[in-house]
Formats: C-alpha cells, structure tokens, sequence
C-alpha cells in the first residue's frame, strides 16, 4: 500500500527564524486583552474575564453593534469599565496599547484573524480548530516564529479535571508507559447545526473537529516533548440519511456538495482515525455529531501499569490495581495542580462547562503575567488541526496511510 507523502507541505525554516518551543515573552503587569467575535462563544469569555485578576479588557470587536452594546452592557454590570469597539479586526489590531487578541469567531475566520493579530505584534489566543488546512497551520508556526509571539489554541478540554489529573499521573510514572490513548468529539446536533459548521460538513469528509480528543492525550503521552506523530489513517462511514434529508434544501447551494456525495452530504456519521507516533504508541479518535448517542470525548490512556477512562463514568487503574469507584474523585483531586484545585468553585460559578473554560484563561493570563512558557503552543495547535486535512486525505486516497507534518521541524 502507498504511503502518501506530504513532503510538499513541510518547509524548512528560514534561515534567521526561531523555533518558539518554550517561548517565554516578557513579563506583564497585567494582561490587555481584546476580544473579536461577540456571539455566545464570545460573550462568554469576556464574562469570564471580568473575574480574572491581573486583566485589562481593552476592546471588543464585532460586526453586530447590538452585540458590541451587549458586552459592554455586561462589562459595565460587572465593575468594569467599556472597552474600545470595533466593527472590524484590523482595527482592534492596530490598538497600540494591546497584549492579546481572543478570538472567538466562527473557524472560517480563526486563521485570518490569528494572522491579523500576529502580524500587528500582540500574542493570540484562538478559538477550535484554529486552522482547517496544512498550509494554514505552517503559515502560523511561520509567523509565530518570525515574531517570535505566542499563538495558543484555546482547546478548553485539555482543562477538564479528570484530564489534567491524569495526564499528571502518566507523566509521574503511575500508569507505567501510557502506550496508547484514545479521544473524539460524540456530540448528536440534531437541529442544532451552525450554518458555518452545516457547510463545512457538507463538502468536506474526515475529522472535521479533532482537538477536543485528540489535544488532552497528546499533552498527556508528551507529543513533541519527547515524542512525534508519524503516521495517521482514516475511514469514515456512510452520512446520516437522516442529516442529508434534514438539511438537503440548506447544503443544495453548495457547489462542491453535488460531487462529493451522491445525496448532497460529504461527511460520514462516523469517523474513525488512527495514529502512530515516533515512539510506536497509537491513538484513536472519533467524530460523530451525526448519530442520537451520548455526548462523549472518548478519553482514554492506556499504559503498562495502570488505566484512565472518563466515560461513561470514570474509571481508574493504578499500579495494575483498580481503584475504588467511591476513591476515584479523592485521587483526581489529589493530582490536580495546586491553584487549579483551590479554583474549581470560582471557575465553576463563572462558567457554564464546568470551569474548564474559566481554568484555561486563568492558565493563560498565569503564564503571561510570570512571562512563562503558555501550556500549549503553535505547533500544539498547528499538530492537532493538521488531522482536518490530513484525515481527508487518508480517505479520499481510500484510507491509506499519510504522514503527519513534523512542525517543530526537530
């Protein structure tokens, strides 16, 4: 079988450019952050920033002014004071007195709006999946690099506790060598489909939505700190008759969709991806928003001594022993980091996913203001969101193997 190369999207690094593995940018007083996107998503976050120590909300940006008259409504509420607005990101970017730009747009605009800011010199924080294509994701790394600023993927499930307690466990040793580890996004939409994420599905076939699964195990067996992913395949199955009949008159103006798919819709009800790292370690992710089961991330580690699984109902093993189903939350909250426990019931009231959100932007203005290395990276973000492309590709050459870009370019 043929192993598709993607040589042509891996670039070496011009010369005077600098890896930004362990970036550490100048200490801040306080953070100054502007906030593009002003939907749900958007409002949100800013909620969430009122309650952050150390911060500054300087502008917000969106094409909608009631949305704009929204937020600031909600940042007077909240003891702040209004931000600067903008109708456009470009104008937000060219704010001098500026830190971080937080973007929460839909994904067709992320890569866009993450260049705008980089290249006006503010670090970025952006929202899921950052990027849709290889080039886009060596674009970044490209920029980020250049200017030699932080551009973080604000992938809020690497947050969730359950996660951050085991990933801390794997790494001391607990679970022995975590030699596989598996991860998706289960979550049914029913007729609760955006327009943006409706059309993208429509014309598109692979893993649409990866870094929900996929970044919590990758941070947890140590991808590209100390190990590389080498080798990705995928196949996915026939899309939802139900999905196709649903939305057939929405997705019938897609030009791409009548020779993708035979009934108008591209991607399968389930995908199914595996990979295999430099270390011979696999993980396995799934999506699926197409079928009526459970919401689920699938998270999973398996090592030589010991186990990790969240759903359905979380489960640990440790020293090849299980664990107590009544002492399995003691243990996770025993791993935590220390100021991410003593949070939990501040991030918990200021967020409505459980404080993962709140624990995430709190982990971000941390590492600014102590000039920190951030928790995750460019080439986090651009490693995670390669698996969009690189999945349809594996499935469009009838589900061969294809390498996955070394971005770090070790």
């Amino acid at each position: 079988m043929k192993h598709y190369s993607v040589s042509s999207f891996q670039p070496s690094r011009p010369a005077g450019q600098r890896s930004v593995v362990g970036l550490s940018a100048q200490p801040m007083e306080r953070v100054r952050v502007g906030f593009v996107g002003l939907g749900q998503r958007g409002r949100e976050a800013v909620m969430r920033w009122c309650h952050l120590e150390r911060t500054d909300i300087v502008a917000v940006c969106d094409l909608s002014a009631d949305s704009v008259a929204d937020v600031q409504q909600l940042l007077r509420d909240n003891g702040r004071p209004e931000a600067h607005a903008f109708s456009s990101a470009e104008q937000l970017c060219d704010m001098p007195n500026l830190d971080l730009v937080y973007v929460c747009t839909d994904w067709a605009s992320h890569f866009s709006m993450a260049c705008c800011a980089l290249e006006h010199g503010h670090h970025v924080a952006v929202e899921v999946p950052a990027v849709m294509t290889i080039r886009e994701a060596w674009q970044l790394v490209d920029l980020a690099e250049r200017q030699q600023l932080h551009c973080m993927m604000l992938e809020n499930c690497c947050y969730d506790y359950f996660e951050l307690a085991t990933a801390a466990m794997a790494q001391q040793g607990l679970l022995g060598e975590v030699v596989h580890g598996e991860g998706g996004y289960c979550h049914n939409l029913g007729d609760r489909w955006e327009a943006w994420r409706l059309r993208y599905n429509a014309v598109h076939r692979g893993d649409v939505y990866p870094t929900h699964g996929l970044g919590p195990v990758c941070l947890a067996m140590g991808v590209h700190r100390g190990d590389t992913l080498r080798t990705l395949v995928s196949m996915d199955t026939t899309p939802s008759p139900a999905v196709c009949q649903h939305h057939a008159s929405i997705v019938a103006d897609e030009a791409e969709s009548a020779s993708t798919a035979p009934n108008g819709f591209a991607n399968g009800a389930v995908t199914t991806t595996l990979m295999r790292t430099a270390l011979g370690r696999t993980i396995q992710l799934s999506h699926d928003v197409q079928t009526p089961r459970p919401y689920s991330r699938g998270y999973r580690l398996v090592g030589t001594k010991g186990y990790a699984d969240k759903y359905p109902v979380e489960q640990l093993w440790v020293g090849e022993k299980e664990v107590r189903r009544d002492e399995v939350e003691a243990m996770i909250e025993r791993f935590l980091p220390d100021d991410i426990r003593s949070l939990r019931h501040t991030a918990e009231q200021y967020d409505n996913r459980g404080g993962i959100s709140y624990i995430m932007d709190y982990r971000l203005v941390d590492c600014l203001v102590k000039g920190r290395p951030l928790d995750m990276d460019v080439y986090d973000l651009a490693e995670w969101c390669a698996v969009v492309e690189l999945s349809e590709l594996s499935i469009s050459q009838g589900s061969v193997p294809v390498a996955v870009p070394d971005f770090c370019r070790k």
